[in-house]
Parts: C-alpha cells; sequence; structure tokens
C-alpha cells in the first residue's frame, strides 16, 4: 500500500510517490511471478467526486478506490511524503491518517517512509525509540525526543519500520525492499532496467552543505571571511581569536553561540567544502586538493572525507560532473 496525505498530489512530490508506483506497480513476471500487488489509497472520501480538498497546491489529481481502511491487512505500508507545512509549519497530520498508520503496524505491516514521510510515521509514535532518517535539509525539524535522526545516511532499516533521505535515496530503499523480499539477483536486475545502481556508496553527507550558516555577529564575521580566504594556510583558533582581537575561549564561545559550532570543527568544515567543490570542478589531483583545502596529504583528506561524508574523494568525484569554474589554481 502507498498512501499519501492528500489524493490532490502537489508537482513537486511527484517523484517521491512516482518511485514505489514505478518499482512495484509494473509486474515484472521473468523476474518474480507473483510480483508485488500496488495500491495507492487515500486520505479522503471515497465516495466523493472530488481528487483533492479545498486550497490543496496546485498539481495533478490522483483517483483510487482504497482508502485508510484498505492499509490494516497490508503487507507493507509506504508514506512517501507529507505537505510541507505539516514539515515547515508544524501543522498537524491528520488523526485519521495517524490512527490508520498505527492500525496497520499493530495489524504486523512493514512500516516504510520515503523523505518527509517520516513525519507521518514519527508523529503516530512508530519511530519511538528507534532510528531513523529523512532529507538533511528536514532533519532539522525531524526532532520527535524519541526519534534518533542520523542525516548521514541514504536508507534505515530497523526491521519493521524503515525510513529514507530525500529523492534518489527513495529509490535506493525500495530497490532495497525488493532485495530483502526477493532476492540480490532480482534487485540486481531491475536496477539494470531502470538504469540506476543497484547499490550506491556512501550515504546523504555526500550532499549536505557543510558551510556553517551565516552569524549576524558583525565582529565575527569579517574573521571568519578573512579565513576562508586561507584555507591552504595552517590556522589556529590562537590567530582567528588575534584576527578578532579577543582571547582564545572569548573567540570559542562567541562562535560556538553564532554557528552552534565549535572553531576547529568550523575550519574542517570549510575544508572539507573547499575539497568538495574543486573535486566537482577541477580535474586537479587529489594530492594538490588536499593542499589547497589545507587538508595537508591525500591520505588525511581520504581520512576525513570517508568518517564525515561517507565516500573516498574519487568516488563523490565520480558521483557529480564537473562544472569548471575560472581562476581556480592548479
Amino acid at each position: 500500500m502507498v498512501v499519501t496525505e492528500d489524493i490532490e498530489v502537489p508537482s513537486w512530490d511527484l517523484y517521491e510517490l512516482s518511485i514505489p508506483v514505478t518499482v512495484f506497480g509494473k509486474p515484472q513476471p521473468d523476474l518474480a511471478d507473483p510480483w508485488y500487488d500496488l495500491r495507492l489509497c487515500g486520505t479522503g472520501d471515497r465516495s466523493s467526486d472530488s481528487t483533492g480538498s479545498a486550497g490543496a497546491a496546485p498539481g495533478f489529481g490522483l483517483r483510487t478506490p482504497y482508502g485508510l481502511e484498505d492499509l490494516v491487512g497490508a503487507d507493507t505500508v509506504i508514506v512517501p511524503s507529507v505537505p510541507d507545512p505539516c514539515v515547515e509549519e508544524g501543522v498537524p497530520l491528520t488523526p485519521r491518517l495517524i490512527g490508520a498508520l498505527r492500525r496497520a503496524h499493530e495489524a504486523g505491516a512493514r512500516m516504510v517512509a520515503l523523505c518527509t514521510g517520516a513525519f507521518a510515521l514519527a508523529e503516530a509514535g512508530l519511530l519511538d525509540g528507534r532510528r531513523a532518517t529523512a532529507h538533511w535539509m528536514h532533519t532539522v525539524q525531524l526532532r520527535y525526543p524519541k526519534v534518533r535522526v542520523d542525516d548521514s545516511v541514504l536508507y534505515v532499516d530497523d526491521g519493521d519500520v524503515l525510513t529514507s533521505a530525500g529523492m534518489t535515496a527513495g529509490l535506493d530503499l525500495c530497490l532495497h525492499l525488493v532485495r530483502r523480499d526477493l532476492g540480490a539477483h532480482v534487485a540486481n536486475q531491475l536496477a539494470r532496467r531502470m538504469v540506476v545502481p543497484a547499490h550506491r556508496p556512501g550515504g546523504q553527507a555526500q550532499f549536505i552543505d557543510l558551510s556553517v550558516p551565516g552569524t549576524d555577529d558583525e565582529g565575527l564575521a569579517p574573521v571568519l571571511e578573512w579565513a576562508q580566504a586561507r584555507l591552504d594556510q595552517p590556522l589556529t583558533i590562537e590567530d582567528l581569536a588575534r584576527r578578532a582581537a579577543v582571547s582564545p575561549r572569548t573567540f570559542y564561545r562567541r562562535l560556538r553561540q553564532a554557528t552552534g559550532t565549535t572553531p576547529l570543527r568550523w575550519l574542517l568544515n570549510q575544508r572539507l567544502g573547499r575539497a568538495q567543490s574543486l573535486l566537482e570542478s577541477t580535474d586537479l589531483p587529489v594530492e594538490r586538493i588536499a593542499q589547497l583545502s589545507g587538508l595537508g596529504t591525500a591520505n588525511n583528506l581520504r581520512h576525513h572525507f570517508l568518517k564525515h561524508i561517507g565516500v573516498a574523494p574519487t568516488d563523490y568525484r565520480r558521483a557529480f560532473p564537473q562544472q569548471p569554474q575560472a581562476g581556480l589554481p592548479h
């Protein structure tokens, strides 16, 4: 079962909805017979002629004979997304949806959320005490007290409850479900037909913007800009504090208050961000990129990439087409 919060689907949510429809909705008798029996379940009244609620965002209207009461009895329930206001403004999800998800889980259904669908599972209490993920741009809002949020992975398999990051990570999770249910050979063949990798290395950490948000502290901003222009040079907390004309302890406190991170972590994030940019936009050797980003050696660069981004620099470079930039050093 794939359940949508509203049968009127905004065009920007269609991708997450189309993924399970593509993976599970088209029979593949030469790979496995029977295949999955996919049913799209809406939250609206099935007897109504309307395909959406008043004021719904413009998109595509979908008609389905299945409603929330059909979730009970499903082997797997997938929530592809929830409306943006439920994520960004904290607008509550409909009690009917939350109740239906709880009943489906109690009846033994495997619960799956793609991207912001995790908010529905969290609201239903199905992520309590579990590790879960969502798109890295939304994990800050996914701060339910009992949920262990991990924004570094493409998906989390916690047995009977699974969650994925956004966009194409939903496809990674759906192929993982096929692999669990029907075996690696079937999942690999299906991935080949969809012209996608059967398994992607690393996690969504490689797509996160590591640069720290700007600060309103007018005294710190020039210092941080000064440091960003000198990432290829050795920099210490003392150097930054001296530039700000404050003690190292005061600088540490002010930067932590303004950005939520420590000076050393701020510097490391800037260096990694610089290395990411060079890997994306140049064909410079990894050794040279390590020098220009201030990470010293290729081994040190690889160490930090694997630890904080989840992939090796060479794998990261292959994931991004080069977009040359003028004025880059050689």
